[in-house]
């Protein structure tokens, strides 16, 4: 979300749900975080394919999730989720909300991260908490030295240029939600090595495709092949199971 057409990440339900159906899985923590109460009116914020927004409206709780991909926001519409189209960067609410919830999302929104945190304290009633997990600092670092190397070797400079990601520390982050106006009750960084159910292959064609759009069609395959390669000693075990070097931030705060 939010990055330029250029370079942007394209999300596609069925390789979503095909190659990183862990996101969503993982995601019980932060729910738990969130403590949703019956007949609460709770905002998903960057809320895919809805798996979680389903979880939240099956407690009791009154959901509307927003996303920028439309393709994600017909198959929450197809779970039966108040799915709306919009971009985190720009929410439309004020003070409607009793909490906020957010998974694997905030780190898509790079480009103005206090932007997305304003908006969500403006459509927070007072009180109203935020609950979120995202990348953190560290988070698929050894992924990220790969992809930048073999942009390199392929003759594309300057190839940190095209992170999609923001992987704050937690001080970071604990000083942007402050100066948005929020009471920081917990934030901590975690580490969190995750296997890759259809490998790093799968990893990369779902999440990297910021990078390989650079190169020209013929040269993605193998430029995917070559990352894979690269990280294969680090992230690959004798049985062929895979593993990305994930690191979350998680964080509870409170409108004040």
């Amino acid at each position: 979300m939010g990055l330029s057409s250029t370079h942007a990440q394209e999300w596609n339900s069925s390789r979503y749900a095909t190659n990183a159906r862990f996101v969503s899985d993982l995601g019980q923590p932060v729910l738990e975080l969130l403590n949703p109460q019956p007949r609460e009116r709770i905002l998903d914020i960057g809320c895919g394919d809805g798996v979680l927004s389903e979880r939240l409206a099956a407690a009791g709780t009154d959901v509307v999730g927003v996303d920028a991909s439309p393709d994600m926001i017909q198959s929450a519409k197809k779970r039966g989720v108040d799915a709306r189209l919009m971009d985190a960067y720009h929410l439309r609410f004020e003070a409607e909300f009793d909490a906020a919830f957010s998974n694997a999302a905030l780190h898509w929104m790079k480009d103005h991260p206090d932007a997305v945190l304003q908006g969500i304290f403006r459509a927070l009633k007072p009180g109203g908490r935020l609950a979120a997990e995202m990348g953190g600092h560290g988070c698929v670092a050894a992924i990220v030295v790969a992809l930048c190397a073999t942009l390199e070797r392929r003759g594309i400079p300057n190839a940190p240029s095209f992170l999609p990601w923001y992987f704050p520390t937690p001080d970071d982050y604990e000083d942007r939600l402050k100066r948005a106006g929020f009471e920081v009750k917990s934030i901590a960084l975690i580490p969190r090595p995750t296997p890759l159910p259809t490998g790093m292959r799968g990893w990369l064609e779902t999440f990297a495709i910021p990078f390989t759009k650079i190169l020209p069609l013929p040269d993605q395959g193998p430029f995917l092949d070559e990352v894979t390669e690269r990280l294969r000693p680090a992230l690959c075990d004798e049985q062929e199971r895979w593993t990305a070097d994930y690191m979350r931030l998680r964080f509870l705060a409170v409108k004040r």
